[in-house]
């Protein structure tokens, strides 16, 4: 468990990827702490991890891993990329259908952050595009920022597309970024309650059998009703 710190890469928008914190621990807590960075700012490798009340900031595929993670009531401050270069908040590695991970934000904040502020609309900026085959990213209760792009979600490259089993999820999100009509056709677009529920704290994480012992505070479910 980490709290109170910072995860800093100072290697810039031109650095390319440069990792500013890699976690691989099952059942990783990090609360109030901070991870900044540009390129691939937080690699969250493998296992359960939870994520309160941070603060989480770069550039291109700046989360991103194969792990099972959950980031709740956290800023997503997405930065200024390089020239030519495009932002995207969350790149998932799921290799197989059947695999538990996948990267679900809850009741967070996707904002621009101030070096962003005033071209974020002319720099293009994405929910997330699919790493590999099977991708999972779901987005739920958050307040998006006007910086998304309508479409939400791009193939990963020309070759490698990745989109025929990705699964890219939202559930009641806010904000002029939320709005879903004009998503990319490989997205699954806005779910049920009952389907988003699934990504929640306890069924995701099976929090209740170890969140409590950290003294973290945490919403089990949907932390709006």
């Amino acid at each position: 468990m980490a709290k109170s710190i910072a995860f800093e890469n100072t290697a810039g928008a031109e650095g390319h990827q440069a990792v500013a914190l890699r976690v691989q621990g099952d059942r990783s807590v990090f609360f109030d702490c901070a991870m900044r960075g540009y390129q691939d700012t937080l690699y969250v490798h493998a296992h359960r991890q939870f994520y309160r009340n941070c603060e989480i900031s770069g550039t291109i595929d700046f989360i991103f891993g194969y792990a099972t993670t959950l980031i709740q009531n956290s800023k997503i401050l997405v930065r200024k990329p390089g020239v030519n270069q495009q932002n995207i908040v969350v790149a998932d590695g799921t290799q197989q259908k059947n695999m538990p991970t996948g990267i679900v934000l809850q009741n967070c904040e996707i904002l621009p952050d101030p070096s962003l502020a005033a071209d974020r609309l002319t720099v293009k900026t994405y929910l997330a595009r699919p790493w590999k085959a099977f991708s999972r990213a779901v987005f739920i209760e958050n307040v998006i920022g006007d910086l998304i792009q309508p479409v939400g979600y791009i193939p990963w490259n020309d070759l490698e597309p990745n989109t025929q089993d990705c699964y890219f999820a939202e559930y009641g999100n806010s904000g002029p970024g939320s709005v879903a009509t004009s998503r990319a056709p490989f997205a699954k677009g806005i779910i049920s309650r009952e389907e988003a529920a699934k990504y929640t704290a306890e069924p995701w994480l099976q929090a209740s059998a170890w969140l409590p012992a950290t003294s973290v505070p945490f919403d089990s479910s949907f932390a709006k009703a």
